[in-house]
């Protein structure tokens, strides 16, 4: 019977990000569901547009929640009451200039006044693929490193691969999260680049000879 050695290597590589995906909610409490809706499109407009004017892309906006609910509270003697309706709506936005970022945020915050949440922040790339590589090469050498050092333990040697396989990872850049309830003149926050991390993980089978 042949004798085989499996190993899994993981690495991952650095790079400065050049995007900002920043993750933006409108929410509305009023004392009507049409007051509560209506309201809440017009501050999402008005986020939109200063968004817009801040040097962000249509392609860049992205609207991905709607909701309209009911507030209820418990009165003595007369059960649950509709205290307020609330609708709430989310805009995922791609900023792809780092130093465009927090004037970006600041004119959103800005324009949403007490109806703006921020729910996160995330820094990232728009084109990953290099920095991937570079994390699967070092994933790959270091499988081969593991697999030399317990080939020779075993008193063997590496022969041909047999299989191959990429192992999922979860992970990447860590998003900031929070919640910002603003009624004033919004001052830019920075937002410090630093670098974002790609992780890469492969499965590798060689013959022992």
């Amino acid at each position: 019977m042949n004798r085989t050695i499996t190993v899994t290597g993981t690495a991952s590589a650095k790079a400065v990000p050049d995007l900002v995906t920043l993750t933006l909610g409108v929410e509305t409490r009023r004392d009507t569901a049409a007051k509560a809706y209506d309201d809440a499109g017009k501050a999402a407009n008005a986020v939109a547009a200063s968004l817009r004017a801040a040097g962000v892309s249509d392609v860049d906006l992205r609207t991905s929640g709607l909701n309209l609910r009911a507030d209820v509270a418990w009165v003595e003697g007369q059960g649950q009451k509709v205290t307020a309706y609330v609708a709430t709506t989310n805009l995922q936005v791609g900023i792809r200039s780092q130093a465009d970022a927090p004037g970006a945020i600041a004119a959103a915050v800005e324009a949403g006044g007490d109806d703006i949440r921020i729910n996160g922040i995330e820094q990232g790339f728009t084109d990953a693929s290099s920095v991937i590589a570079q994390a699967q090469e070092a994933a790959w050498q270091d499988a081969v490193t593991r697999a030399e050092q317990y080939a020779s333990l075993a008193s063997a040697r590496l022969g041909q691969v047999i299989s191959i396989s990429q192992e999922p990872l979860h992970g990447g850049p860590i998003p900031l999260g929070g919640m910002v309830r603003a009624s004033f003149t919004a001052e830019s926050m920075p937002v410090e680049t630093g670098e974002s991390s790609v992780s890469a993980s492969i499965k590798v089978e060689w013959e022992l000879v």
